[in-house]
């Protein structure tokens, strides 16, 4: 019983829930382990593509952060036990950016994430998950929907691949984030083909894949981040999967695995 991926009210586009209250909700449902991944700050030099510039806490807040879930870890030493962590960007173009960050921050995190939200193309930058609307913008500067899963997935494979030193989160994202929407903007044929081919880097690169329940939830996906075919394919290649509610809620914990439960059965 472990969650391995779960976000705070220290994320701007989340809710106000204490860190107590998901604390609690975890000793309720049984957990033995839990990871606070939030959203760490991006790289100074990245603008933020979404309209909101919410996408990840902000620097100012980043040692109250880990002064909080440390307190919060303390608290809770005797029943359960909390990982200070974060959700890291990989940003293809920033590594030296991120491995700065990493180098200075990783030593007091104990368990994080390495996920692709943003791709660059031929006009702006796009956060692939912020709307259906700002996909379909994706869509059209990549030049057609094979064109924008052939980057994504090229960037999960330079995220699984790429050196941002010893303190390099240990878990790749959600790695089919790009199917939030795919019920809308169907993926295009071979979409597979492109998710499995990624899974030898992560093999060969000793990280672990996050087991994403959030799309379980999205009306637009309704599937688990991979979905269990590619789940199974990759324990089978000796992947270590890690469940993840991707919870913003402290309700939202639980939202998507007995969904996955039932569609593994």
């Amino acid at each position: 019983m472990r969650d391995g991926h779960i976000h705070s009210p220290f994320c701007p586009h989340g809710s106000r829930d204490s860190f107590e209250k998901y604390v609690e909700k975890a000793l309720r449902s049984g957990y033995r382990t839990i990871s606070f991944t939030e959203h760490a700050p991006l790289p100074a030099n990245f603008e933020d593509p979404v309209p909101g510039k919410d996408s990840a806490m902000s620097m100012k807040d980043f040692e109250n952060y880990l002064e909080t879930v440390n307190k919060v870890r303390d608290l809770y030493k005797t029943d359960i036990t909390i990982h200070p962590g974060l959700e890291v960007d990989y940003i293809q173009g920033y590594e030296r950016e991120i491995r700065d960050f990493l180098d200075e921050y990783g030593p007091h995190l104990s368990d994080s994430i390495l996920s692709v939200h943003f791709l660059k193309g031929e006009s702006f930058w796009h956060c692939i998950d912020y709307s259906p609307e700002a996909f379909r913008q994706a869509v059209d500067d990549f030049g057609g929907i094979h064109s924008l899963y052939s980057a994504y997935f090229r960037q999960i494979r330079h995220s699984a691949s790429a050196d941002l030193g010893s303190c390099k989160p240990g878990r790749v994202g959600h790695m089919t984030l790009i199917r939030k929407f795919h019920h809308l903007y169907p993926s295009p044929e071979g979409w597979e083909s492109m998710a499995e081919e990624s899974l030898p880097l992560i093999k060969s690169s000793t990280m672990e894949l996050d087991y994403n329940g959030a799309g379980m939830m999205k009306e637009y996906c309704t599937e688990p981040y991979p979905p269990s075919f590619i789940a199974l394919k990759a324990h089978e290649t000796g992947i270590p999967l890690v469940y993840g509610s991707d919870a913003h809620t402290a309700k939202g914990m639980n939202a998507g695995k007995e969904l996955i439960r039932q569609d593994l059965l």
